[in-house]
Order: structure tokens, then C-alpha cells, then sequence
């Protein structure tokens, strides 16, 4: 009788483990989705296109693990695909110009960002020194992965369009390495802020609020 009841306290958990799994899921999905819709998600002013979706992709990566991170950043990666079809002018630019390689560009990049930014959390846990910091320190990985591989894919698809020629002239960038530099400026110094930041504390507050 014991061992039963035992084994049903065991069940009932990892039952409710379940269900907070899924509502939070369901909660970060419904955020990028807003985001990714409204004004709030793409900040575009003074020529910058700042993208603030990389958050709850960073805070699901984190508190629920790499496959949450993974489905999370395909579902930014789609929304950001659909921002192409008239919704973001660069995006329909690149659209216009090759619609696979502009998917390329959009989705498997942010898989791949949500994906890795739940294993790096797992292996900062796993360093001692880096333990402490384990938190904030993925949080600020996935915006760094989300622009290394968005530019990556960008230059070695897009860099020899006339289009992006013509924005790498702009610039005044004479290789493809400067041009990325130069195109992420600001831009990226700001996401990763947020996501630092923002990412950072609803992160932790989650996973106290797991742990109860």
C-alpha cells in the first residue's frame, strides 16, 4: 500500500511537471505570436530594425530545455518568414529575390538558435566556474547565435545580390566581414541587451515558480 501510494505521488507530479510544461509553453508561443504581430516585436526606427521575439525563445530555452528552445525559435523563424510577404521591406526584398534561400535564412537559423541556447545552459550548469552565471549568460547567447546565424546565412546567400551590394556600398563595406559588422551595429547591441536584461529576470522567475 505504501509503495502505491508512493507511486501515485510519483505519478501525480510528473503529471502536474507536465501540464506546467505545456501552459508555459503555450504562454511563450502566445507571447512571439503577439509580438511577432504588433508593433511591440519589431522596433524599426531611424532605418534600425530591432527584433525583441528573441526573448521569450531565450526564456523557454532555459527554463524548459533545448527542445522547447528549438519548436520556440521555429515558431519566431515562421512568423519571421511571414513578416517577408509585405510586412518588413528587407524581408520582402530578399523574398523578391529567392524565396528558399530567404526561408534558409529565416527558420532553420532560429531552430538552430533556440536548440543551442538550451544545451549551453545545460553545459554552464555543468562548469563549475560558470554555474552562477549560467542564467543570464544564455540569455545573452541566444541573441548573439540568433544574429551570428541570420548574418551568416544572409552574406553566404543574399551578399553577391545587387541588393545587398548596394546596402554594403551604403555602408561603405568592402568585404563581406565588414559588412556584417557594420549591418548589425546597433541592432544587435540592443537585442542582446533586452534579452540579457528582460530575458534574464522572467527566466529566473519562472523557474522559481517551476520549482514550487
Amino acid at each position: 500500500m505504501v509503495r502505491n501510494g508512493k507511486r501515485g505521488i510519483f505519478v501525480k507530479n510528473r503529471e502536474k511537471t507536465g501540464t506546467v510544461y505545456l501552459v508555459e509553453m503555450a504562454l511563450l508561443v502566445a507571447i512571439i505570436l503577439i509580438l511577432a504581430f504588433t508593433p511591440v516585436g519589431y522596433i524599426r526606427t531611424l532605418g534600425l530594425e530591432i527584433t525583441l521575439i528573441v526573448v521569450p525563445v531565450a526564456v523557454g530555452a532555459v527554463t524548459l530545455g533545448p527542445k522547447a528552445g528549438a519548436v520556440l525559435g521555429g515558431i519566431f523563424g515562421i512568423t519571421s518568414y511571414i513578416q517577408c510577404f509585405g510586412m518588413s521591406p528587407f524581408g520582402a526584398m530578399l523574398l523578391s529575390i529567392n524565396p528558399l534561400f530567404t526561408f534558409l535564412v529565416c527558420v532553420p537559423t532560429r531552430i538552430l538558435m533556440g536548440w543551442l541556447t538550451g544545451l549551453f545552459y545545460q553545459a554552464f550548469l555543468k562548469w563549475g566556474s560558470l554555474k552562477r552565471i549560467s542564467l543570464p549568460l544564455a540569455n545573452l547567447c541566444c541573441p548573439l547565435l540568433n544574429t551570428l546565424f541570420f548574418m551568416g546565412t544572409l552574406t553566404v546567400f543574399f551578399y553577391q545580390s545587387d541588393y545587398v551590394q548596394g546596402i554594403a556600398a551604403s555602408l561603405g563595406a568592402k568585404n563581406p566581414l565588414v559588412f556584417i559588422l557594420l549591418f548589425v551595429g546597433v541592432n544587435g547591441l540592443v537585442e542582446a541587451a533586452a534579452c540579457f536584461v528582460v530575458g534574464s529576470a522572467v527566466s529566473q522567475a519562472l523557474k522559481k515558480v517551476i520549482r514550487h
